[in-house]
């Protein structure tokens, strides 16, 4: 097996724009597990109010917060899921490249397979957020309906 620098140097340009994809998928996870985890500390505050007794309207809260943390983690599934693709796209191509295996199709068929994983983190991201801010809308109609009237 003769493996000369420049094709190594071709495999390396390959597996730029795989490696720029991954980089943008761990900035997503790190957008993802701080929002999982302000939804952890809100839920901890709310149970903790639960206990000493009061209960305003935090066992609907709480239920918000599960829906979201459960689609969270579905988001957080699916980028891991396409990052794992994306750094197994990456092995392929100097595999291919090093063992001269017709390995195009499968180099293909993950990266492709990846995109659509971080489609569907993107979606449930977005339908995450779409929940976060209905329960903010109401909250904040709730507390102008409640707020005390000035008389003039």
């Amino acid at each position: 097996m003769d493996i000369k620098l420049s094709d190594i140097g071709h495999v390396i340009q390959l597996a730029i724009a795989p490696v720029f994809l991954l980089t943008g998928v761990c900035t997503m996870l790190m957008v993802l597990t701080n929002r999982l985890a302000r939804i952890i500390d809100r839920s901890r505050v709310l149970e903790d109010r639960l206990e000493i007794g009061h209960h305003e309207g935090y066992m609907s809260e709480l239920e918000v917060l599960d829906r979201r943390s459960h689609l969270i983690n579905v988001s957080i599934a699916l980028s891991t899921a396409c990052g794992f693709l994306i750094c197994l796209t990456i092995a392929l191509l100097f595999l291919g490249d090093t063992t001269n295996l017709p390995l195009d199709r499968y180099i293909a068929g993950l990266f492709v397979c990846g995109v659509f994983a971080l489609i569907g983190s993107f979606y449930f991201l977005l339908r995450e957020i779409f929940i976060a801010s209905k329960a903010m809308r109401e909250r904040s109609h709730l507390r102008v309906r409640q707020a005390p009237r000035k008389t003039a």
